[in-house]
């Protein structure tokens, strides 16, 4: 593929790497779910159908991601643990929370029928995730113990608060009633008022939460011509409740454990403070730059192949991606443009933004789960007679670039590696379609410049000019942004009046030449002086 003048815009993405030794854990937390828990009636304090459903997005992680080992999980939240020595994506920070994030979102969304057969899922759920580094094995002990502190306590609150509303106090009434209390005046209100033993009355599941893990199992392979079993170990992951998952006895009984991180050489009881904050810290971006979040499909060339996606191009797979490419701008109204071809997208966050705090994490994750959630959700209004055959996931990563050119420039080089890659994969297709293996066809391709595939194409088709007859969605990607509408209403007094409203649009527009920029300064909210270079082609818009 030839390079492009723009890609020295590259030079500003940061590499993050995890340095070893340290310990990889990933956590993914529910995007308020107290109101998706709200809106979709979860059985208060605890919903233990939702607490299944988390813990078989963990179990599908742990299938699916053979460098995590051991999961810990309650309530909306889930820290997965990837083994020591793991080269996972390089151990690149974004591109971990990032795929994670995306499995587990649509892994909910797939599965959520069968926990729920009688629930429709009424809005896309979402999540967020962050990364934490653990120096040694004593702090990873520390986060867990903290975690399942965490959950022993708002558990234990949750419980006697929803005990007092259902008697008949009002939410304000129980939080009062509650303030300043601590675990063992909960413990006796518990029994007092409600005769429940805590530890003895309420699930393992909601006072302890869950471990997913794998163990070493023998399996039988194949029996020999006297009967006798052969057996080859391999990893299952299981699922099991431990009152304290940070002990010795818990921990060192797991061989895999033991194999992929160690051991605890001591107990640990509760959290250490000292710790906690390390726990909670995050990164920032960049202030007063301009963030560019780009998702990018993992693994889509399998996925294409498995959903049977046409070739080279299926316009109702770039629809869906499209679709939620306006569900974001309309979800995070700090993102002021988007850009998107094939199985990627670019979303850009104007300068002054301060969308949770600038926080890197929080950022590229929810906009990776809110993107994976809707495609899932979305998936049967663009492919009514086809079936999701395994779940989408992307990976993202944040990029500040520090002036509009710059920005504009990166967005260029997208759209030049969109004509690239497009022309590109039309002639191979068309080549494999006329009855050429695809090592041949990929040989037949080798060194040809863009002119030489125009002439191919025109050759193949019979047709003049080909490759400018294809849709613009397929040559130059999709731009999706906001755009002014007026709409006319009719007053009897006065006649018709217009109403102005903004709306999100998608459009098929050359957004390399000057002009588009010119047209649209609202955009990036800043005056433009530049030349026009060519005339500057775009499609109707319409909106999703």
């Amino acid at each position: 593929m030839a390079n492009s003048k723009y890609e020295y815009v590259k030079s500003f993405e940061i590499e993050d790497e995890i340095v070893p030794p340290n310990i990889i854990v990933v956590r993914v937390d529910g995007r308020d779910f107290r109101r998706f828990s709200q809106v979709h009636e979860f059985e208060k304090p605890n919903d233990k159908k939702a607490l299944e459903l988390m813990n078989t997005c963990a179990v599908a992680v742990l299938e699916q991601f053979p460098d995590i080992i051991f999961s810990y999980g309650y309530s909306d939240e889930y820290s997965f643990v990837l083994k020591k020595g793991t080269k996972f994506y390089q151990r690149r920070a974004s591109k971990i929370l990032s795929l994670l994030v995306s499995f587990f979102t649509s892994i909910y969304v797939t599965k959520w029928k069968e926990l729920f057969p009688q629930k429709d899922l009424r809005y896309a759920p979402s999540f967020k995730s962050r990364i934490t580094c653990c120096a040694t094995l004593e702090v990873l002990q520390a986060y867990l113990a903290w975690r399942q502190n965490e959950c022993h306590l708002n558990n234990q609150y949750d419980t006697c608060l929803w005990h007092l509303i259902n008697s008949g106090k009002s939410v304000k009434e129980a939080e009062e009633m509650l303030k300043g209390s601590q675990k063992q005046d909960r413990n006796e209100l518990l029994y007092q008022s409600f005769n429940i033993n805590y530890k003895k009355d309420i699930q393992a599941i909601f006072r302890q939460g869950t471990c997913v893990l794998k163990a070493e199992v023998e399996d039988i392979v194949k029996f020999k011509d006297d009967g006798y079993p052969v057996k080859r170990p391999r990893k299952k992951v299981i699922t099991v409740h431990s009152e304290n998952i940070a002990s010795r006895r818990f921990w060192n009984d797991q061989l895999c454990l033991l194999k992929e991180l160690g051991q605890f050489t001591e107990d640990l009881n509760k959290p250490k403070t000292e710790y906690l904050k390390s726990f909670q810290y995050e990164s920032r971006l960049i202030p007063s730059t301009w963030v560019v979040i780009r998702i990018d499909g993992c693994h889509f060339h399998r996925f294409s192949e498995v959903n049977e996606f046409e070739k080279p191009n299926d316009a109702q797979a770039l629809n869906l991606m499209n679709s939620c490419a306006v569900g974001i701008l309309e979800e995070f109204k700090d993102i002021v443009f988007s850009y998107g071809v094939s199985d990627e997208y670019s979303f850009v966050l104007k300068k002054e933004s301060q969308l949770y705090e600038r926080h890197a994490s929080n950022i590229v994750s929810s906009v990776v789960s809110i993107f994976s959630s809707m495609y899932t959700v979305k998936w049967k209004e663009f492919f009514p007679d086809k079936e999701l055959k395994q779940p989408p996931y992307f990976d993202g990563r944040a990029v500040c670039y520090p002036s509009s050119e710059i920005l504009r420039d990166y967005l260029s080089w997208r759209q030049v590696d969109c004509h690239i890659n497009n022309q590109y994969n039309t002639c191979f297709w068309m080549l494999v379609k006329s009855g050429k293996s695809k090592s041949d066809a990929q040989n037949d391709l080798k060194g040809t410049q863009a002119q030489d595939k125009n002439k191919l194409l025109d050759r193949l088709s019979n047709v003049t000019d080909y490759y400018n007859t294809l849709p613009l969605m397929f040559r130059q990607g999709s731009s999706v942004y906001w755009e002014k509408e007026e709409k006319k209403m009719v007053n009897n007094e006065e006649g018709s009046v217009g109403k102005i409203r903004k709306i999100v649009v998608v459009k098929y527009c050359n957004i390399i030449d000057p002009s588009f920029w010119e047209e649209h300064p609202e955009i990036l909210n800043e005056k433009i002086n530049c030349c026009r270079v060519h005339t500057l082609h775009c499609s109707n818009s319409y909106t999703l």
